[in-house]
């Protein structure tokens, strides 16, 4: 697909227009995960098509929705760059880290990060030791989500966010596991029945619970 044609369809699932040269970078994303992608699987969605609607459409989605006053995000488990890429992508304010224990998928994020130009960071490793803060941690798609979710919520600073793009049933019980925090009213990802856009706040003085 072309830079025109991924302009398009972000068009048509009435997202709001990202700058020509994000634009440009998006194609050269979506060549690069493609080539990569035959021996690594970083998805299983094959189709240049299907990767802009289901991957970098929701995740263009998410970062426009995002709130003013992020300067640090950490993308949970990142995978194929989803959702950090996109983000720092459209949201070159936003101090992105891509988080990924898998060398491959490590070495892709690596190889993405370089050819796009992105000022992201790489962590390599498992989240739990990663020993900083962030005003926010975006979970997409990310393995065993409930004991990842409790990992994601002490790396997030008091007073900042968590993004889950997830489901509405999912969503749900993802909330409840986190009672303390101020959940905002799940948001409909465009063109999709289920998918949703969930923001958690984490209280500005937040107290663990004593078992």
């Amino acid at each position: 697909m072309t830079a025109t044609e991924i302009a398009v369809a972000i068009a048509q699932a009435g997202l709001g227009p990202i700058t020509p040269e994000a634009m440009q970078k998006f194609q050269d994303y979506l060549e690069l995960l493609l080539k990569w992608n035959a021996k690594l699987n970083l998805t299983a969605i094959r189709e240049p098509e299907a990767i802009v609607q289901r991957h970098f459409l929701e995740c263009i989605f998410a970062a426009q929705q995002l709130p003013s006053g992020i300067d640090s995000l950490l993308d949970f488990g990142s995978g194929g760059g989803f959702p950090g890429l996109p983000i720092a992508l459209c949201r070159p304010e936003i101090r992105v880290t891509l988080g990924e224990s898998q060398s491959k998928k490590a070495a892709f994020l690596r190889e993405a990060v370089r050819m796009l130009s992105v000022d992201a960071a790489i962590f390599h490793g498992r989240i739990e030791t990663l020993g900083q803060e962030f005003d926010a941690v975006a979970l997409r798609a990310v393995d065993k989500m409930a004991e990842a979710l409790v990992i994601a919520s002490s790396k997030v600073k008091a007073g900042g966010w968590l993004i889950l793009l997830t489901t509405h049933s999912s969503g749900q019980i993802l909330a409840g596991s986190l009672e303390q925090w101020n959940w905002h009213s799940p948001i409909s990802i465009p063109n999709s029945e289920q998918e949703i856009l969930l923001l958690g706040r984490k209280p500005s003085m937040f107290h663990v619970k004593q078992s």
